[in-house]
C-alpha cells in the first residue's frame, strides 16, 4: 500500500506539470492577445511608457460597427457611479445595470480624472492618457493585500503593490467601423505571490471581463447605429 501512495504521488506531479506547462505554452498566448492581429500585439500604444518594466501584458480587440466618433463617447462615460464598466456588472459595478444610453453629464473627462473601479470609490483608476477619439488610458496603483490607492509619482513604492494601466485605443476600419484595442500592462511587488496569481487568476478573469465589455460595447454600439 505504502509504495502504491508513493507511485500515485510522483504521477499526480507530473500531470499537474505537465497540464500547467500546456496552459502556460498554449493556452496563455492566446487568452492574453484575445481577437488581437500579431501587429496589434507588436504595436506600440499611448500610455505603455507608464509601466516601462511591465511583468505583465495583455492586448484584446475587436471590431466595432460604428466610426471611432460614435464609440468614443461609450468610453468617456465609463466608471462606477457613471455608466459602469459594460462588463459583469454584479462583478463589477455593485449589481447596477452599465448604461445603454450616452449621457451628456458624463462626457466630461480630463487628464487626472478619478474614476471609481468600486461603487464606494474606495479604489478609483486615474485618467492618464487622453486623446479624444483615439486614446483614454486609465491607471491604477494599488497597495497590498487590501487595495488601497497610493500614488506612483510620489517616488514612494510600497513593499507590496500593483502598477497598472488599462488602455483603450480607436482606429478607423473599413466601412466606418472601429477597431478597438485594449491594451494593459502590470507590474507588482512581490513577485513570487503576485505571478501565481496573475498566471492562474488574474489573466484569466481579465479576459472573462474583457470579452463581456466588448460584446456589450457591440451592442449598445450597433443598437445606436
Amino acid at each position: 500500500m505504502h509504495t502504491d501512495r508513493f507511485a500515485r504521488g510522483p504521477s499526480v506531479s507530473l500531470v499537474a506539470a505537465a497540464s500547467l506547462g500546456a496552459y502556460t505554452a498554449l493556452v496563455r498566448p492566446r487568452l492574453l492577445t484575445w481577437g488581437a492581429s500579431s501587429d496589434e500585439v507588436a504595436r506600440a500604444y499611448p500610455g505603455d511608457e507608464l509601466v516601462p518594466d511591465a511583468d505583465g501584458s495583455s492586448t484584446m480587440a475587436t471590431t466595432l460597427p460604428a466610426p471611432p466618433g460614435e464609440v468614443w463617447p461609450w468610453l468617456l462615460q465609463m466608471g462606477c457611479n457613471r455608466a459602469g464598466w459594460y462588463s459583469w456588472d454584479r462583478l463589477d459595478n455593485g449589481g447596477r445595470p452599465s448604461a445603454d444610453r450616452i449621457v451628456g453629464d458624463w462626457q466630461r473627462l480630463v487628464v487626472g480624472q478619478r474614476l471609481d473601479a468600486v461603487p464606494s470609490g474606495d479604489a478609483w483608476f486615474t485618467v492618464a492618457v487622453l486623446e479624444p477619439q483615439k486614446t483614454l488610458v486609465l491607471r491604477s496603483s494599488v497597495v497590498l493585500p487590501f487595495g488601497r490607492p497610493f500614488d506612483p509619482s510620489s517616488g514612494t513604492v510600497p513593499g507590496a503593490y500593483v502598477d497598472s494601466i488599462w488602455g483603450f485605443h480607436l482606429a478607423p476600419a473599413a466601412e466606418d467601423m472601429t477597431r478597438l484595442v485594449v491594451r494593459t500592462r502590470s507590474r507588482s511587488r512581490p513577485r513570487l505571490l503576485t505571478r501565481p496569481l496573475d498566471v492562474l487568476f488574474w489573466e484569466p478573469a481579465h479576459l472573462v471581463m474583457q470579452t463581456r465589455q466588448f460584446h456589450n460595447l457591440l451592442t449598445r454600439v450597433s443598437a445606436r447605429a
